[in-house]
């Protein structure tokens, strides 16, 4: 233009400084601005291209060269104006200098510049950001008052203070309000509020004002139903999250790796694999490529189904697909391995982490120590952690309970107290989590006059005991039979204003039951409904099962009905806990009536119901009635288990009828079904007692061949068998067998034998089961002491005879 003498004019100036704002290009606009200044080619810089330029500055934050731009502005005679005032406020706000925004916001009234709609509308979204919703809606009212109307933007600010700070109600009555003085909501408002109803679970609302969206016309996009479809997924309500992808779909909206990780995620928290990878599927159909999130997502759902295998192989796919597997990755895969019982898988995951150049987290430290604890390698897990620390991990105290934890239980104390020590001396103040811990620890070792101090000594330090920590020493006195001591420290809980809860109470009704207290324990589950706790199905189990020491029926049923009264929901669960209970002592004929009952509350028994039903019968050596029960099981339609015949067998083992087992076996292998463990346990005992040695070794031989291991018992069947025969060589070959599979012997397995070698006065045999009992810390029964007595005692046994006394003695 210069070159063509054309010359420029305020507007072609003010719209060439404007364009190079706006792009970015703001030391261009400002060298621009300064050739202006000078006078070359034009007069002067009006106030429109003074705005653009403080506005491209504000952009990018650089908020000195804004204010110099003002002053330079000064010099030239000009003042700001309303426009120059709102971007300033907005770029001290944007740039994090709140006190200088406001401190402009005030300037300008002082210069006598009239604040619009959106000044106005930028101090009220700053004052809702920080939650001072009141003085947002004061500022909103003084601007009415002087005649300036508010925007969409002004009452979407608003709608989006009061949802910030979780005033539901208030918010939609605004939101509704709008549309009454003219100013229609639009897509940020409804996106506002429907994100904030969605983060506090008000789904259904969120996809009501979904569908008024699309009955007006507003426009969609994927970030709001994304934002629903997330929620929706995260309360397992997938069918309508899919729903909502559908819409859309419809819309001709394209979801991307976001929304489809969402409902992977979906699918994976609900424990459908199967479903969270037909959504792979799907992606890998439209070309979207999932992302880290997207395979931790399904990493993790594996994990908590137990589909390790399946999990390590799509890490390897991640890897392939060139995905760099994040902490959070490698952390699901190194707790899932250890609650697998897969330690060095675990880890090996750990020290691949390491070699990628993954930096471990708190999370992993804590699933590391646990997993090794639990495994019983806390040295290892010692190690791992001082580790940790060296390669510059910030431990934090949940790190070093976590660690004092796994020590104290596996009962070192020194050791614990010297973790604890260290967590002191880095100034990482132990919280009421720590202190639990300790409490926890002490009182599972007995030492409750330690744990009692650790509590007085949490107090000195300005922590308050919570629940877990009464609940824990609650639980500890219960365990060692102090009901007293349990019950005094539920009033020391009630006079520091700490609440009891469902588990304080369970904890001293189990423990007042189980040491026969039963008027107590009533009084408390009372006092626990007029507390307004409802007892859960778990509750119920080991309150009933703990009713089980006064084998009384009445009581039973007596708790039964406290429970029912305080809110238990009667389901299929709860009956079936309490035929079991009343089974599992006999009392078919009061496990019938309680059937009764539920037939009338239109409950119909199940498998399980039937199996308890059958075990009370064959506790009470009623067989018949107990093989009368599972006919009647057949004609109703349902399926048994293996359950199911494994209680029928052990009632013709118990009752001496192991020769009709064949029956029971044939129809069991006609339902689809194979012996386990158990079975072959009851089957090689039943035998075995039977003296039938042929088919108890048969099943013995059967039962190893198919990988089971036989319990303790019944090994000291099958070698009972043998002593009782005098085939001690063949006992002998079955106790050695038992060590090599890795069953304990037991202090019976020990006096079998004796009894067995003592019959044919081998003294040499005697005296090595009797060292070794010494070693294990058993003692001989006070009838393999009479066998023993009455063997050695005969003529020409006495020398024998005191050298057993002697190693007896010892013993």
């Amino acid at each position: 233009m210069c070159k063509r003498g054309v010359p420029w004019d305020g507007v072609t100036m003010s719209t060439a400084l404007v364009g190079l704002s706006r792009t970015g290009l703001v030391g261009e606009a400002a060298a621009l601005a300064e050739m202006l200044v000078r006078g070359r080619g034009i007069d002067g810089l009006g106030v429109v291209g003074w705005n653009a330029l403080i506005d491209g500055y504000c952009k990018v934050q650089d908020m000195a060269a804004a204010l110099a731009v003002v002053e330079r502005m000064t010099t030239q005679g000009l003042s700001l104006d309303v426009v120059g005032y709102n971007t300033l406020v907005a770029g001290f706000f944007y740039s994090g200098d709140a006190d200088a925004a406001w401190e402009v916001a005030e300037r300008m009234k002082a210069d006598g510049v009239e604040p619009s709609v959106v000044t106005h509308t930028t101090l009220i979204g700053e004052y809702c950001k920080m939650k001072r919703i009141e003085e947002a809606f004061t500022l909103y009212e003084g601007m009415v008052r002087s005649g300036v109307l508010p925007d969409v933007v002004t009452l979407s600010a608003l709608v989006d203070g009061l949802c910030r700070d979780g005033r539901f109600s208030e918010a939609y009555a605004l939101f509704r309000e709008m549309d009454k003085i003219g100013v229609a909501p639009n897509h940020v408002t409804y996106c506002t509020f429907i994100d904030s109803l969605a983060k506090v679970q008000r789904v259904n609302e969120s996809l009501g004002l979904l569908g008024e969206m699309v009955s007006r016309g507003v426009a969609m996009d994927l970030v709001m139903y994304t934002t629903v479809m997330d929620r929706l997924g995260k309360e397992g309500k997938i069918e309508e999250a899919k729903d909502v992808l559908r819409h859309a779909l419809s819309d001709n909206i394209t979801p991307n790796c976001v929304t489809y990780t969402v409902l992977v995620d979906a699918h994976c928290r609900a424990g459908n694999i199967d479903g969270a990878e037909q959504m792979l599927l799907q992606m890998e159909e439209k070309s979207v490529s999932p992302n880290v999130v997207t395979f931790s997502s399904i990493l993790n759902g594996l994990v908590k189904r137990g589909c390790i295998a399946k999990a390590a192989g799509y890490m390897r796919k991640m890897k392939d697909s060139g995905i760099a597997p994040n902490v959070v990755t490698y952390g699901t895969l190194i707790d899932g391995f250890f609650k697998c019982q897969g330690q060095e898988a675990a880890l090996d995951v750990y020290r691949d982490m390491l070699h990628e150049g993954v930096e471990a987290n708190n999370f992993i430290v804590d699933s590391l120590v646990n997993g090794l604890r639990k495994n019983g390698n806390i040295e290892e897990a010692e190690a791992l952690f001082k580790d940790m620390g060296e390669r510059g991990l910030l431990l934090d105290h949940v790190n070093y309970a976590t660690l004092m934890d796994g020590l104290f239980k596996t009962g070192n104390m020194p050791a614990a107290l010297k973790v604890g020590q260290e967590l002191m001396e880095r100034n990482l103040s132990p919280d009421a989590v720590v202190y639990n811990v300790f409490i926890n620890c002490l009182c599972r070792l007995g030492k409750f006059s330690e744990a009692k101090s650790f509590l007085k000594e949490m107090r000195n330090t300005g922590l308050e005991p919570d629940q877990a920590t009464y609940n824990t020493m609650i639980s500890a006195q219960c365990r060692e039979g102090n009901t007293s001591k349990a019950l005094k420290l539920l009033n020391e809980m009630k006079w520091s204003s700490i609440k009891p809860n469902l588990i304080t109470y369970t904890t001293l009704v189990v423990g007042l039951l189980e040491a026969g207290v039963v008027e107590k324990a009533k009084y408390l589950l009372n006092e626990m409904a007029s507390a307004g706790f409802t007892p859960t199905p778990l509750t119920y189990r080991r309150v009933l099962q703990a009713c089980s020491g006064s084998r009384s029926p009445y009581v039973i049923l007596e708790v039964h009905e406290l429970m029912m009264g305080a809110g238990l929901h009667a389901d299929i669960t709860v009956y079936n806990t309490l035929v079991h209970v009343l089974c599992c002592h006999g009392m078919t004929r009061k496990a019938t009536i309680v059937l009764d009952e539920m037939l009338g509350r239109g409950i119909a028994p199940d498998t399980i119901t039937f199996n308890a039903l059958i075990l009370g019968h064959c506790k009470s050596s009623h067989l018949d009635n107990a093989f009368a029960t599972y006919a009647q099981m057949l004609h109703q339609g349902l399926s048994p288990n293996i359950a199911t015949f494994n209680t029928l067998l052990g009632g013709l083992e118990s009752a001496g009828r192991i020769g009709e087992a064949d029956t029971v076996i044939c129809e069991m292998k006609k339902m689809g079904l194979e012996p386990n463990n158990l079975t072959y346990d009851i089957l090689v005992t039943g035998y075995a007692k039977k003296s039938n040695k042929v088919e108890a070794l048969r099943l013995y031989c059967e039962m190893v061949s198919k990988g089971f291991i036989p319990k303790a018992s019944t090994y000291n069947s099958l070698i009972s068998d043998f002593a009782k025969a005098g085939m001690m060589n063949q006992a002998k070959e079955l106790f050695s067998e038992m060590k090599r599979r890795g069953v304990l012997h037991t202090s019976s397995t020990y006096d079998i034998l004796l009894n067995g070698w003592s019959k044919l006065r081998n003294g040499t045999e005697v005296r090595i089961l009797l060292k070794d009992m010494k070693e294990l810390g058993f003692k001989p029964s006070k009838g393999t002491i009479s066998s023993m007595s009455r063997a050695f005692s005969k003529p020409g046994m006495t020398w024998e005879a005191r050298r057993l006394l002697k190693t007896l003695f010892k013993v």
